[in-house]
């Protein structure tokens, strides 16, 4: 496996863990919660979340396909994410060819992916179900474990 291929299952390993306290145990209304009228709620988030791993996947094997998902309950929306960043690190695990490079995946879905569960992290807070601040330096993030049942955090504050 190349160093560039490594790089981008830590850094979905990284989506995993940092998705998983994101979307763990929100409250039963979070997933409508809304600010402006402009803006997503958390279920819509996390359903372009899932949408980006699919697009990532898909430019991996050298197709071109968007799809803009209508969110789904919000269990049913985070089993959607964590098996389409599953299928996605499947696919960096295996020996085939990517069809689009490692810096475009990185700085196009997985960095978008990223920014989007700041936001869950900052709605969870305006929503009154902030999550404990944590040193994800020391965060057990291990290759391959891209599932919503993640290590539990070493160091929260």
């Amino acid at each position: 496996m190349t160093d560039s291929r490594a790089f981008l299952r830590h850094t979905l390993a990284t989506i995993a863990y940092r998705g998983a306290k994101a979307v763990r145990n929100p409250g039963p209304d979070f997933a409508e919660y809304g600010a402006p009228e402009s803006s997503r709620t958390p279920a819509k988030i996390l359903a372009h979340m899932g949408d980006l791993m699919d697009w990532a996947l898909a430019m991996s094997d050298g197709r071109q396909e968007w799809h803009d998902s209508a969110p789904l309950a919000w269990e049913k929306e985070c089993e959607r994410f964590f098996a389409a960043l599953k299928k996605f690190d499947d696919y960096l695990a295996s020996e085939k060819p990517l069809q689009a490079s490692a810096e475009q995946l990185f700085q196009g879905p997985i960095a978008d992916a990223l920014t989007h569960i700041g936001q869950l992290a900052m709605l969870r807070r305006m929503a009154g179900v902030p999550l404990k601040g944590e040193n994800y330096f020391v965060a057990e993030v291990t290759v391959g474990r891209v599932g919503a049942d993640q290590a539990a955090p070493h160091k929260e504050f």
